[in-house]
């Protein structure tokens, strides 16, 4: 009876012990598993002015301590910033949503992106996204707030009516705003600004059972109720999460009541998830809650410190009011992080589409919200729909504490649509060859070669600029129409109201003198760099037939070049992304030349990139043929001219017609072969006294 109970006794330890090790190595296993590709949450806000935020402007006023100029506060977004790095040279890709919004999603410059001006509500391409590229790197993808890329404006219909849904963008879930003009409410089922919006869970229309939902207490709640779900049934597949805001925007609606104390898990805003009371703000009155910092703050408004301060005008404590309730959501999401440990290996990214807005459209409870108050745009002249820096420039913030160092400053100048080849990156694959922009993890990071960004901006607005007495006198009153802005070093050209590709550009450097006032081109001056922003402004971009540019006929410059080699220069690269690829970071297996595309490259399995010049004999306009048997790219200078990538069937023609200046043309051609295809590349032209034909090998050059 004794052994049987010893036993027994044994027999039990025995299991316990093989419980232990067994769920001990479960836990080894799943530690081992975890991804090392970092969550990332991109944090977009609408119309938030650089001058917006505590770190980058406000805290400034604060330490003049000046009572004509009020401040305002936003605690969370400095501790983000503290904790992580700012971008105090980062542009937004145009002054207004849609087109910048695009190009965010697009990783293009508006010389490429097919959203541009004020195409509100257009499809974007179906083409790589953000989402798209990070779902195929292995990530959960999920967008929670306004989209307004969706297409075609049967609006009386179901989400199914429109051809570029999120969830048909790469999107695994929605969550929000569809429509540009529903972003404009802050209550959607209320109605409290015009009449009441549409939001949607996936598919489903859901603005019924949102009583009383301020959209960025709804936006923070969602988004934090997706995080928490794909952490319970998908911890180990990292996330890709896009939360966009918008607030501040437009019409300045009040919170029903304080942010709910706390944060994360157990506090702060909660998902209720019954209808009629689906938030733990679905309560009390809408548009009644003004934060305490502003409900009672008065300024000096005659500028006169004898006389008593006076209460700010009460549409700028609902500006201020809404700037903290995002502040307040920010925070919320970096609590909640914490309390799931995925604080250290999640990449945030907060920024906004452009600068500080003023609406015609607003009724008088909300108007004139004029940035002037706050100064939203900061140190810079301009506004929303501008081009100067004030317009453009945004407040960036990034943290990620595994890659990042605290309290880094970047001055580097980047800009919006560099986040999608950032984050591929991050996610271990190289961006597609086709986006404009460059990674920015080595400035970041410290680690590896940092490329230099483009900044390229082109946008078409009627009117003018505001004539706020802070602004420069020469950019009061300034008549916008057609728009460009291009960054080289220290400096920014920006040209307004162009008449044709003659027009100079205004020269500033930006560094030294951020407010614009000081005009280097007066006089003829910097003729060089001059020459060098209108030459290059042709070569970066491709006209679009819906957004025509005064500029958009003339002959892409060739390059100044004395010397150069017949035939082209070769290399192979290890590519294992489903695209073709940037090869900035990518391995070279081997290398040589060859007489031209088509010279018995094509028949491996690696991407080829040829890199070269085309010598046009003469100024005009020439069509070009291109078919493969696998996919390819080909850019002219840095403008897309053909892309055979996503969704090209082997064989198709593809063409692009351009006009070209005599003289050498840099180009790049990537090829990457697919399964069960060979050689046979064709690539045609035609042009002036020239008849559809294969490019002959005598004119290109390396």
């Amino acid at each position: 009876m004794i052994n049987y109970m010893m036993n027994k006794k044994s027999f039990w330890l025995i299991v316990l012990f093989a419980l232990l090790m067994s769920n001990r190595q479960y836990a080894n296993a799943r530690q081992s598993n975890t991804p090392k590709k970092p969550n990332i949450i991109f944090i977009l806000t609408d119309d938030l002015g650089y001058g917006d935020l505590g770190v980058f402007y406000q805290q400034r006023r604060a330490k003049a301590n000046n009572k004509s100029e009020p401040w305002m506060f936003t605690p969370n977004l400095d501790r983000l910033a503290a904790e992580g790095a700012q971008f105090t040279h980062q542009y937004s890709a145009a002054p207004v949503c849609a087109p910048s919004r695009a190009s965010l999603m697009l990783g293009q410059s508006q010389g490429h992106a097919n959203v541009r001006d004020n195409q509100f509500d257009k499809a974007l391409e179906d083409n790589y996204t953000m989402a798209c590229v990070l779902r195929q790197a292995g990530y959960a993808t999920a967008i929670v707030g306004k989209w307004g890329l969706q297409g075609a404006k049967k609006w009386e219909k179901d989400g199914d009516s429109w051809p570029a849904h999120p969830l048909n963008r790469g999107f695994d879930y929605f969550f929000g705003y569809m429509r540009h003009s529903d972003g404009h409410e802050h209550y959607p089922k209320e109605g409290l600004y015009r009449e009441s919006k549409e939001v949607w869970d996936g598919r489903k229309n859901i603005t019924d059972q949102l009583d009383k939902c301020y959209t960025a207490d709804l936006w923070t709640a969602a988004a934090k109720k997706w995080i928490i779900e794909h952490e319970r049934h998908a911890g180990d597949q990292p996330f890709f999460l896009y939360l966009a805001y918008d607030t501040p925007h437009a019409v300045l609606e009040l919170p029903t009541q304080a942010y709910p104390k706390g944060g994360g898990l157990n506090g702060g805003l909660q998902w209720i998830g019954e209808p009629g009371h689906m938030i733990n703000t679905a309560s009390g009155t809408p548009d009644s809650w003004t934060h305490p910092d502003y409900a009672q703050a008065v300024y000096d408004d005659d500028h006169d410190p004898a006389t008593p301060g006076v209460a700010w005008p009460r549409v700028y404590q609902r500006y201020a009011t809404a700037v903290r309730r995002v502040d307040s959501g920010v925070g919320d999401i970096m609590t909640l992080l914490k309390d799931l440990q995925l604080d250290s290996n999640t990449l945030i990214v907060f920024t906004s589409d452009n600068g500080p807005s003023i609406e015609s459209y607003l009724p008088k409870n909300y108007a004139p919200n004029h940035p002037t108050f706050f100064n939203s745009f900061g140190p810079f002249d301009g506004i929303k729909r501008d081009s100067w820096e004030g317009g453009v420039r945004m407040p960036s913030i990034i943290r990620w504490p595994e890659q990042i160092a605290q309290g880094k400053v970047v001055t580097m100048p980047s800009t919006l649509y560099d986040w999608l080849p950032t984050f591929t990156e991050a996610a271990g694959l190289p961006a597609p060859a086709r986006v404009d922009g460059v990674s920015l993890l080595p400035v970041l990071t410290g680690k590896g070669k940092q490329q230099e960004s483009l900044v390229y901006s082109e946008y078409y607005e009627g009117g003018t600029t505001p004539s706020f007495k802070e602004f420069d006198p020469q950019h009061r009153n300034r008549r916008r129409n057609q728009m460009q802005l291009i960054r080289m070093g220290n400096y920014v050209g920006v040209r307004y109201d162009i008449q044709s590709a003659d027009d100079d550009f205004e020269l500033y450097d930006v560094v030294n003198d951020p407010q614009q006032t000081k005009n280097l081109a007066v006089g003829g001056h910097m003729a060089d760099l001059q020459g060098q922003m209108k030459e290059k402004v042709l070569q970066v971009r491709r006209p679009d037939t819906a957004a025509r540019r005064p500029y958009d006929d003339a002959l892409v410059p060739a390059i100044d070049k004395q010397q150069a080699a017949p035939g082209l220069a070769w290399k192979a690269y290890t590519n294992t992304a489903p695209w073709i690829s940037q090869v900035s970071n990518l391995f070279v297996t081997a290398k040589g030349e060859a007489a031209n595309l088509d010279a018995g490259l094509t028949a491996g399995k690696e991407l080829i990139v040829l890199e070269g010049y085309l010598k046009i004999p003469t100024d005009g306009t020439y069509h070009f043929y291109l078919d493969s048997p696998g996919k390819s790219i080909l850019r002219l200078h840095q403008a897309l001219l053909i892309d055979e990538d996503y969704g090209y069937k082997s064989g198709d023609v593809r063409q692009a017609s351009v006009r070209l200046k005599a003289g050498l043309h840099p180009f790049t051609y990537y090829y990457q072969p697919t399964a069960g295809t060979g050689t046979g590349i064709h690539w045609q032209w035609e042009g002036p006294h020239i008849a559809k034909q294969d490019i002959p090998a005598e004119v290109f050059y390396h």
